[in-house]
């Protein structure tokens, strides 16, 4: 059965691969990475023609099938569906699903029909599963990629300093890797025909190579098999978004993709990123499939154990470190692939290299400022926390605001001073209150600003001059002029203070329901009474939903009633 899997997956492996650049343009919601296991179990139970499709077999097929042989249920029952429901669209508009098949409206029936059965089925699965967890008292063993094992030490990890994107941009534009991507990709051209057994001829595969600049392999039979390198840069083009579907059984190269590297640093690091998953390609590629998955995630693995290491290691010693890891996570093949790879780091320090995220001076291996910030992404991806910061002399005042609300006070008093040191006081008070008024609704950004710029005094005057004609920090530059006796300053209005309240009652009811209750206790409900008759009419962006807030759940019943009635009030304007 082994061999038949084998053979069908290798069979199919060029359909799929058009399929998924065909979803990334066609059905972008949709995980297309879960339709590999239903396709190749109908290619093997029902129909040796991977495009006929039939209503009772694809019942069979999710209902019976599926569950057995399914890695992961959770994700199964949330996507599997909609991919399977792409797929056989994508058969269908490329003219796959034959005539043998249902028509594709009564397979969507059929698909909208098992839906409940199918998802209930997967969540069994998943119940038994973490019962079977319980019972054995064993975790799921991951690959050398996982950084959960890490999440302690990344979490004990001092501030990381992230470079500016400028200097980041200017080192993607560097990457060697994209620009073979973009090479390739213009290469395809427009409309470029791909076939149904491997996606280029030989005598095409020979061109690719050239356009690329990689070396034509000395080997008996199709090259097409004989240049995985060729094959991930290839794959690289489709995640940068260079190549995309076509019409037919074409793919063709994006029209901006020429136009690489870009102009703009933020189109550059967009366009970086839609690739840094690529670094999975780093990973040796081995004749016998076991070996090759007992390595798997081996990228990873270097740049997780060079982050945390402080960002450099000795690669005889982290080749020993790795190598111990994959024996020790596959005792059967773990060290059996390490040996067999010869040098299992060269391929990924080689795409690292080629991606910008490493260099190598020696035997040393270090990342550059590219790799970190490529390697923080991927912490955060794995939803492990990191304390990784802007460097402070990149850091906006937009930046160092949102960061400040997030640290304890202390921190945050650390890093406005650092910030501070590199402005003068009237240039930081500027920045400060400009960046405030980015957004009219965000209370707690607004006053932090005010309370650092109301430390600067004097040097803060032209500032807060400006800042009243910003309506929502206009009552903080009435307040702090007047505070300063500034002559012809306008006086703090009843209305001004009424607008500080209402920022004062957005932080705290962000805070959460019982802070903002405690907040309105602390004011007494003759004053929260009196607020409410007046405070409908500040046109603040959370007056409605702090009224409503309050009708719910102020403990006062006659207070939650004049609530309401503010509320109808604010809504009626």
């Amino acid at each position: 059965m082994t061999d038949r899997i084998e053979v069908a997956a290798t069979e199919l492996r060029p359909l799929l691969e058009e399929f998924i650049m065909w979803a990334r343009v066609n059905a972008p919601d949709s995980d297309p990475e879960l339709v590999g296991p239903a396709a190749l179990w109908h290619r093997l139970a029902f129909s040796p023609d991977p495009g006929t499709w039939k209503r009772a077999d694809l019942r069979n097929l999710l209902l019976d099938r599926m569950p057995e042989v399914v890695e992961d249920p959770d994700a199964a029952a949330d996507g599997m569906l909609p991919a399977v429901d792409a797929y056989l669209t994508f058969l269908s508009q490329t003219g796959r699903l034959t005539k043998r098949s249902d028509s594709l409206a009564d397979l969507q029936a059929e698909l909208d029909d098992v839906e409940d059965e199918f998802v209930e089925l997967m969540d069994e699965l998943v119940e038994d599963g973490d019962d079977a967890d319980e019972a054995d008292g064993e975790e799921e063993t991951g690959d050398l990629g996982d950084f959960e094992p890490f999440a302690d030490e990344l979490a004990d990890l001092d501030t990381i300093r992230l470079r500016p994107d400028s200097e980041l941009a200017a080192a993607a534009r560097q990457a060697p890797l994209i620009a073979k991507a973009r090479d390739l990709a213009l290469w395809v051209g427009s409309g470029r025909r791909v076939g149904e057994d491997t996606l280029l001829s030989d005598a095409e595969v020979e061109e690719a190579l050239a356009a690329v600049g990689l070396p034509r392999p000395e080997v008996e039979g199709p090259i097409a098999e004989a240049v995985p390198y060729l094959w991930n840069i290839w794959n690289l083009a489709v995640d940068l978004e260079f190549l995309e579907p076509g019409e037919g059984n074409t793919v063709a190269v994006q029209d901006d993709t020429a136009e690489w590297p870009f102009d703009d640093d933020e189109d550059v690091l967009d366009a970086w990123m839609l690739g840094l998953h690529s670094v999975d390609y780093g990973d040796p590629e081995l004749s016998d499939d076991d070996l090759t998955m007992a390595l798997a995630g081996l990228t990873r693995g270097v740049l997780v154990r060079l982050l945390l290491a402080g960002g450099s290691r000795d690669l005889d010693e982290l080749a020993r470190e790795l190598s111990e890891a994959a024996a020790e996570l596959d005792e059967e093949l773990g060290a059996d692939a390490w040996e067999a790879a010869g040098d299992p780091l060269a391929p990924a320090v080689d795409w690292l290299v080629g991606y910008g995220m490493v260099e190598v001076e020696g035997r040393t291996l270090k990342l550059t400022p590219l790799g970190t910030e490529g390697v923080v992404h991927l912490v955060d991806d794995a939803d492990i926390e990191v304390d990784a910061r802007p460097a402070i002399e990149s850091m906006s005042a937009h930046e160092l605001l949102a960061l400040s609300a997030e640290l304890p006070e202390e921190e945050a008093d650390a890093e406005f001073a650092a910030w501070m040191r590199l402005r003068e006081p009237a240039k930081a008070a500027e920045e400060l209150l400009e960046a405030a008024a980015e957004d009219e609704s965000d209370a707690l950004i607004r006053v932090q600003a005010a309370s650092v710029v109301g430390t600067l005094g004097e040097a803060a005057l032209p500032a807060w001059q400006e800042a009243l004609k910003q309506p929502s920090l206009r009552p903080y530059a009435a307040t702090h002029l007047s505070q300063l006796k500034v002559e012809g300053a306008p006086e703090p209005t009843q209305d001004d203070t009424h607008w500080l309240i209402l920022d004062m009652w957005t932080i705290s009811a962000g805070l959460g329901r019982s802070e903002f209750v405690s907040s309105l206790q602390d004011i007494g409900p003759e004053m929260v009474t009196e607020l409410l008759e007046v405070i409908w009419k500040i046109p603040h962006a959370h007056v409605e939903e702090l009224l409503d807030l309050i009708s719910q759940v102020h403990p006062d019943k006659q207070i939650a009633k004049a609530a309401r009635r503010a509320l109808f009030k604010a809504r009626s304007v």
